[in-house]
């Protein structure tokens, strides 16, 4: 407490200097130059023709913002204004062009000025409502809580996503049919969790055949491929015991001796000399002892008369079977160290302390822990044993609020606008559903008991021992997942007549190579500009002969050195090539939304209702595709946003609808070239990312603006602007490196610390 109240008196000192130097900078005030100054000559200049009281182009008049006062009431429109002009988009083409030193200077003047209002305004580091686990969030913690091999929450309802992200807390509502399967999945675990008691299996039969699909060549067992008189299975044994193997002829009867062999798992487990009568049945077997798991069976009979065939093998059992060990998630939970029958009094609530510790994420107060052991004891009341009063106790859990939800409390609830820092086991369940999507480790909830986890040399280790581990790879497939749109490809559906070679191969190679490359940056710490145009990635035979690239054999991803300047970089994967194209085509449009939203950071607004849509037959066979686009772009509707989004998707025209280098669109060659509003021009894949890294601190931003918004589960608000223009330059002064990134956010204000719920008194 003494600790988070020191850090909170910081804060306070910082917001009174803070305001003491914008107090101070009014003395200099007459040496700024002014909006009226500054800002409304060039508007007079380059934009009311347009956008005035009278015509409204684009529904926006600049007469109304006079002086400093409006200006200020206008931050939004103003906003807009700089990143227009400063694109390039604004003046129109066809009007002349302001000077560059005159855009510099009013592009310049504005974002000081807001910089200047946010420095002085009080810190706001925002508030994260009661965040429901999503159902990522929910399967990891329950394997790393229970340890259960499955995943219960895949058939949970879909997760709502905001703000690009399915982890944002004002989105994951918990409705009754969600509440329902809580309940069930909670039964399941226990069950699958903790051994109450054991009965054996009942014996069954199983019958497998040729036609019946359970036909498989295993790689050991030497036995012929099509062979009428040769059987194979693979079958899955539940537990271990004893099992008869039985094999049955179909067909003419046989008349002369033969011989039969039964393998298993590539070796002969015996060999039958066989001879029927009329009364005899037509089939051999074996009785033997098998461990549980794959195993493969086969069967082979030689000397074989025409029209006598190996029909079926029948797998019966488990006879005499053996009692399988605890499972390692019943030893986890149930720990006390007593065997069945033998606990005593205090296991109960040793485990349901240490079980409820983990589950709710902090230690469980004395009051919740007597609670669940009620369970525990109605349960021993029945006659159950122990196990089975823990499988009550803990299915309360499973279902609880604390475990359900990441619940984070205000210090002072009285004043809604009081700022604080988050408790110190809030701080461990940030930064592991951040990095791991998971619930904290021990090490991480026994720094969070000792009150030294917000200590920054310690909380820089943390961090970096949590970006080493494997379950790190949660923030590539979550975060990287969503931000890159990595998981659409899973839904994608290549058109197969004019994308034959598309298959479930091929896909899954490209998300491995997107998936590979994202660890690679994590685990080497490298700069987060390879993500425009790193020279290596990771293919198999079969991406890389999609690629074109020739040395590449076997099915295994591995690390390859790229050369020339067709492939570097996420844009130009086939992952995210594919997940920004149709079904039949490619889409500039598409691509450049993404380059928009993905790399820059500027999203462009939804489409007006009533635009034609492109005559897809004509497209690559009448006209090219890029003549098509100029045509839409005709409509002023359309030219606004087409100038920004078009280019960008041109210079990836040589990638076709699933990635693959091409030089023709049907019949007409591909013109990859694309001049941006600004004037810029470039050459293909290779002049777009060119001019994405010269614009490193546009992408630097997007980066951090999404993933602060991953971390903090929440959308971002103008009140975190500072926060984000910060990380973004320390990043930028730290070489880019992806663990700089993640350590500025955790070291954040919006990340360790929150207020009340309402607005900060004076703002």
């Amino acid at each position: 407490m003494r600790q988070e109240k020191g850090l909170y008196n910081v804060y306070q000192r910082m917001r009174y200097l803070i305001s003491t130097f914008a107090f101070a900078s009014l003395a200099f005030a007459a040496d700024i130059p002014s909006f009226e100054q500054t800002v409304e000559p060039f508007i007079a200049k380059n934009c009311v023709t347009c956008h005035n009281s009278k015509t409204k182009s684009g529904e926006l008049d600049l007469q109304i913002y006079h002086d400093s006062a409006s200006f200020v009431q206008g931050r939004d429109t103003w906003e807009r204004v700089v990143q227009k002009v400063r694109s390039g988009e604004m003046p129109p083409k066809g009007l002349p062009r302001p000077a560059v030193a005159d855009v510099k200077q009013i592009t310049g003047w504005i974002e000081s000025e807001f910089d200047r209002i946010d420095r002085s305004a009080k810190p706001d580091p925002g508030r994260v409502t009661a965040h429901r686990l999503n159902r990522v969030e929910y399967n990891n913690t329950v394997r790393d809580l229970i340890g259960v091999n499955f995943h219960p929450a895949d058939d949970f309802p879909a997760d709502d996503a905001g703000y690009g992200f399915d982890n944002i807390g004002d989105v994951l509502s918990l409705s009754p049919v969600l509440m329902e399967k809580y309940l069930k999945a909670a039964e399941k675990i226990v069950k699958a969790a903790i051994v109450v008691g054991w009965t054996p299996m009942k014996p069954t039969r199983e019958k497998f055949s040729a036609e019946s699909g359970a036909q498989k060549k295993a790689e050991k067992d030497p036995l012929p491929k099509r062979d009428p008189a040769a059987l194979h299975i693979i079958h899955q044994f539940p537990v271990e015991g004893e099992y008869e193997i039985r094999a049955s002829l179909a067909g003419k009867r046989p008349t002369e001796p033969m011989k039969a062999t039964l393998w298993i798992d590539g070796k002969v487990r015996k060999t039958y000399d066989l001879v029927f009568t009329q009364d005899q049945q037509r089939a051999f077997e074996l009785r033997v002892p098998l461990t549980a798991g794959l195993h493969r069976i086969g069967g082979i009979v030689t000397a074989v008369q025409p029209g006598v065939v190996l029909d079926n093998i029948e797998v019966r059992g488990p006879y005499n079977q053996l009692q399988p060990p605890l499972p390692a998630s019943h030893t986890r939970i149930i720990f006390c160290g007593h065997q069945p029958g033998q606990h005593n009094a205090e296991c109960a609530r040793k485990i349901v302390t240490e079980m409820a510790r983990k589950a709710y994420r902090r230690p469980a107060t004395e009051r919740e822990v007597d609670n669940l052991l009620k369970f525990v004891a109605m349960a021993q009341k029945e006659g159950d044993p122990l196990e089975q009063g823990i499988r009550v106790a803990l299915e309360a859990m499973l279902v609880s609020p604390n475990f359900l939800f990441r619940i984070e409390r205000d210090q002072n609830p009285a004043d809604p606008g009081f700022m604080h820092p988050v408790g110190e086991f809030e701080l461990a369940s940030r930064l592991s559903y951040f990095l791991w999507s998971s619930m904290p480790d021990d090490q991480l909830l026994r720094l969070a008991e000792a009150k030294t986890l917000r200590d920054p040399g310690v909380l820089h280790a943390q961090v970096k021992r949590m970006l080493a581990d494997p379950k790190s790879k949660a923030l590539v497939e979550n975060f990287g997942g969503q931000w890159l749109q990595l998981r659409n490809l899973d839904s994608v559906k290549p058109d197969p007549d004019k994308f034959p070679e598309f298959d479930l191969e091929l896909r899954d190679a490209m998300k491995r190579e997107t998936q590979m490359f994202f660890e690679t940056i994590v685990q080497e710490d490298r700069s987060i500009l390879d993500f425009i145009d790193a020279k290596f990635t990771f293919l198999n035979e079969r991406l890389a002969q999609h690629y074109g690239i020739a040395g590449v054999e076997g099915p295994e991803m591995r690390r390859v050195a790229l050369k020339g300047d067709r492939r570097s970089g996420v844009l130009t994967q086939a992952s995210v090539l594919t997940v920004s194209s149709y079904p039949t085509r490619t889409s500039p449009v598409v691509r450049g939304k993404w380059v928009l939203e993905n790399i820059l950071n500027t999203p462009p607004p939804p489409p007006p209702p009533g635009v034609p849509n492109l005559n897809e037959e004509a497209v690559g066979s009448t006209a090219s595709l890029r003549k098509q686009l100029e045509q839409h772009r005709a409509n002023s509707m359309c030219a606004s946003c087409h100038s920004k989004m078009d280019p960008l998707g041109f210079g990836l025209e040589n990638y076709d609808a699933i990635g693959k280098w091409r030089t023709m669109d049907g019949k007409f060659p591909i013109d990859s070239s694309g001049v941006l509003p600004n004037g810029k021009s470039f050459q293909g894949s290779a002049g777009l990312k060119g001019i994405l890294r010269a614009g490193k601190d546009e992408f630097t931003d997007c980066v951090t603006e999404k993933m602060l918004t991953y971390a903090l589960g929440r959308g971002l608000e103008r009140y975190d602007k500072p926060a984000v223009k910060s990380i973004s330059k320390k990043v930028a002064d730290g070489s880019y490196r992806f663990s700089r990134l993640i350590l500025e956010i955790v070291d954040s204000m919006p990340f360790e610390m929150r207020r009340g719920d309402g607005a900060v008194k004076g703002t």
